[in-house]
């Protein structure tokens, strides 16, 4: 199931942020999002990383949807969520050869990308 929060911003300005787009397009890292459609900090944070993965030409079998629901505790349920320890959305862990090598959870102030590639330089 693909995210909807994970269509491209259209006006989001690649120019801006050339050196994020390097580093996330540099190896053959693997990108899984954790997110759900209703999430408010979803919906603000996830478009602009899907563009930059879009500009930085991942391809779309390296970029994995996990949905998220939210239970009346607060708690999150969905795929990986206890395999993977999320607890806030949106989270996107990054892998390469299967080893998680970056990490970026909710309450980070930098834009997914930026936080990423920060992680990965």
């Amino acid at each position: 199931m693909q995210l909807e929060t994970m269509q491209p911003n259209p006006t989001w300005d690649p120019v801006a942020y050339r050196d994020a787009i390097d580093t996330l397009g540099s190896a053959e890292y693997v990108f899984k999002v954790w997110g759900g459609d209703w999430c408010k900090d979803c919906r603000s944070q996830l478009p602009d990383f899907a563009a930059a993965l879009d500009a930085a030409g991942v391809p779309e079998n390296r970029i994995e949807h996990y949905p998220v629901e939210k239970e009346d505790d607060g708690s999150k349920t969905g795929p990986g969520v206890e395999e993977y320890d999320v607890e806030l959305i949106p989270t996107v862990v990054v892998e390469l050869d299967g080893t998680e090598v970056a990490r970026f959870v909710e309450e980070e102030d930098l834009p997914i990308s930026v936080y990423l590639a920060e992680q990965l330089e």
